[in-house]
């Protein structure tokens, strides 16, 4: 049995954190389309061509061709994804794709009732 409605991906989704869950517990909720980690973007290679860094963002918007980042409050977590992000950006730039925060998922969920809990 699917515990997502609007998951649009083959196997269930492993989330690594709660952030990401509440995140699609509120994507389901409004009915969004969404897909968990498909695709992982090359941000840089060694002289031989081997990926050194890459970045799979958490979701992926299909209808609004949007990418979703989600991280959690510590500061050295956000850094490192902003400047992945600014990556992406600039070595893939008709890519869009937005961080959100733990609180921003969280704040979403309690203006709408959605329960997050797990």
């Amino acid at each position: 049995m699917r515990v997502f409605q609007a998951y649009s991906g083959t196997d269930e989704p492993r989330f690594a954190n709660e952030s990401e869950l509440h995140c699609a517990k509120i994507l389901d909720f409004y009915g969004v389309p969404w897909q968990y980690e498909p695709t992982t973007f090359v941000l840089e290679r060694d002289g031989d061509g081997r990926t050194v860094e890459a970045f799979t963002p958490d979701f992926y918007l299909p209808e609004q061709d949007l990418y979703l980042e989600v991280t959690t409050m510590k500061q050295s977590l956000v850094t490192r994804k902003n400047r992945k992000l600014r990556k992406l950006r600039e070595r893939y730039p008709g890519v869009r794709a937005k961080l959100f925060y733990r609180r921003d998922i969280e704040r979403l969920a309690q203006r709408h009732g959605i329960d997050v809990a797990p």
